[in-house]
């Protein structure tokens, strides 16, 4: 590299990524730049094929000792990382991996290695055809425990167990949850990758551990190099190469001052959720493995708004039975006893994982849209099977303590009768059966897209409470794709359009004596979560650390003066106007959460 070059290089540079754990970190990168799943291919003759399929065999116990090993060292409390390995191991018996693997080599007399990399590479075709994000990130789970795999084969070493002493922030393509487990605390001072999102594992490991991360910053381990100073800013998501002494200063002084908030939030967890004149609002979690539980419990969260729960169903090797998923429910229940717990049912279907999921039917073909498919809901209806045994499986736990079951995707009266019937028909057998549950379960529907809105006053009627899935509302409303780099920047929660139909399926739900919670990412922005606590939602549903934030502020806050706040964003034309207005009101109104930023 020639002198010019290398001083361009040098250049403060700043680059946005995804804050997927929160903290401010500066220090010196240490960049991996680990190539896995690269071997030549090689022609088997007949004679070697039982041996390499053996060879591969050995690969994957040998990987099943790794991770059992590392379980086996980590303590209890660190729950959410003890089952992502838990459904690693089960992934390292799924027929993707295994089955298909040992297919390939057998017939077509290829290394372990190259069928190992061509059954990756067909599992990820299938998820990149998948539009949702948070199902997406499950192909992440696929790849690492494949990485592991492809390790053992070519007898490469783990790199991040080695003996560094300096403090360092990790820069890589991609880490593993194990890989993070693996980080030792006393150098590792956090990590930046160039793949992931919020919901992987991997940022949910950091995040239990407490190490800060950018996720998702595209080139990074191109652009950096080891030895060059970086600052790692795990709450904006952005990543400072070269910082000049000025930036080294503010980003101090921001840590410091988080650091600060941190210590001052933390008594907000005891503190209950009202307004300085009395107005309650309940503020709960969204988890979407159990082990999360205690997060929302440190956060001091009201109960569980939104629990996904595909994750107990696509994280093993072939789908749970009705005892595994009672226990499952069973003990997220009783944790929370007397708090409430809303498990979503299975919002798949379409693209979601469509090939493992069961079919009486004929087999459909790929929908050309499957984010306007054949989904949630609706293959709940079209495959009752499914939807029965989850039902059966969350009123048996329902005795435990209080459930809230939510059903996505409703998009007429007619889907929630043809779902009572079912649930009706679950009741009796269970009568039958003598098995005890909750006969006064709420059954509550997700508010996620328009004609739902239009028709709130009738599905009122028919339901317990409502919960607005903000995240797939606003993409069904703005006809905006999140995952589309051409129209994402017009994915707008403050959009006067979306405000509009948040504030109809609140006045139609109170009509009618139900509650109305808001699951939605948007609840847990604070700048949005002032302008809906104004417009009469009962709950906001949220990641977990952003709990006591919220809670400041609406402690901070009347709900006369909110209400107003509420009405005032009502009246505004367009977003421009609804960000220049707050920009102005929230500073003077919460300086503690916005005049920093």
């Amino acid at each position: 590299m020639d002198l010019e070059t290398k001083l361009s290089c040098e250049e403060p540079q700043i680059i946005f990524g995804i804050g997927a754990s929160p903290g401010i970190v500066i220090a010196p990168a240490r960049v991996f730049r680990r190539r896995t799943g690269s071997a030549a291919w090689r022609r088997l003759t007949p004679d070697r094929i039982d041996g390499e399929i053996q060879r591969f065999r050995e690969a994957v116990t040998t990987a099943e000792q790794e991770l059992r090993q590392l379980r086996a060292s980590l303590a209890d409390d660190l729950s959410d990382a003890l089952s992502i390995i838990d459904s690693h191991l089960l992934m390292l018996k799924d027929r993707m991996i295994l089955e298909r693997t040992v297919e390939i080599i057998r017939n077509h007399h290829i290394n372990a290695h190259w069928a190992l990399a061509t059954a990756l590479g067909l599992v990820k075709k299938k998820f990149d055809s998948i539009d949702d994000p948070y199902i997406k990130q499950r192909y992440m789970d696929v790849k690492h425990v494949a990485d592991r795999i492809f390790g053992v084969l070519s007898g490469r070493a783990d790199e991040l167990l080695s003996d560094d002493t300096a403090k360092v922030i990790v820069i890589g393509h991609d880490f593993s949850p194990e890989d993070i487990l693996h980080m030792r605390a006393d150098t590792v001072l956090g990590f930046i990758t160039e793949e992931g999102g919020i919901t992987s594992h991997t940022a949910i490991v950091a995040r239990s551990l407490g190490i800060p991360a950018v996720v998702g910053v595209k080139d990074i381990t191109c652009i950096c190099g080891s030895g060059d100073r970086v600052i790692l800013d795990g709450f904006s998501g952005r990543v400072c190469l070269h910082p000049t002494p000025d930036q080294l200063n503010q980003y101090r002084e921001y840590d410091r001052q988080h650091r600060y908030s941190i210590r001052e939030l933390a008594h907000y967890a005891d503190l209950s959720s009202e307004t300085l004149d009395g107005h309650r609002v309940r503020l709960a979690g969204n988890i979407e493995m159990p082990g999360e539980i205690t997060t929302i419990q440190q956060h001091g969260g009201e109960g569980v708004g939104l629990f996904r729960s595909e994750f107990d169903f696509f994280s093993l090797s072939s789908l749970p039975d009705e005892e595994m998923l009672t226990r499952i429910y069973g003990k997220m229940i009783a944790t929370l006893k007397p708090l409430p717990v809303t498990i979503r049912t299975l919002d798949v279907g379409g693209d979601k994982f469509s090939n493992r999921l069961p079919h009486t039917g004929p087999r459909l073909d790929l929908e050309r849209n499957p984010a306007l498919g054949l989904r949630s809901i609706r293959y709940s209806l079209r495959e009752p099977a499914l939807f029965i045994l989850q039902m059966r499986a969350l009123l048996r736990a329902s005795v435990h303590g209080r459930l809230r079951i939510l059903l996505p995707m409703i998009s007429s009266p007619s889907e929630v009768l043809n779902v009572k019937a079912l649930c009706v028909q679950v009741c009796r057998e269970l009568e039958q059966e003598k098995i005890p549950f909750d006969d006064q379960v709420e059954v509550g529907i997700m508010i996620e897209v328009p004609s739902a809105v239009i028709l709130a006053d009738s599905l009122a009627t028919e339901v317990d409470f409502f919960s607005i899935g903000t995240n797939d509302l606003i993409q069904y409303s703005l006809a905006i794709d999140r995952g589309n780099q051409y129209v994402a920047h017009m994915y707008e929660p403050l959009h006067p359009a979306v405000l509009r139909m948040i504030k109809q399926t609140v006045n139609a739900g109170h009509q009618q004596g139900i509650e109305v919670s808001m699951c939605g990412e948007m609840a847990g922005d604070p700048m949005c979560a002032a302008v809906l606590l104004g417009l009469g939602l009962d709950e906001l549903s949220m990641r977990p650390s952003a709990i006591p934030h919220v809670r400041r502020l609406l402690r901070g806050s009347r709900y006369q003066e909110l209400t107003a706040l509420g009405n005032r964003i009502l009246a505004c034309r367009d977003v421009e106007e609804i960000h220049q207005y707050l920009g102005r009101y929230l500073p003077r109104h919460y300086p503690e959460e916005f005049c920093h930023a």
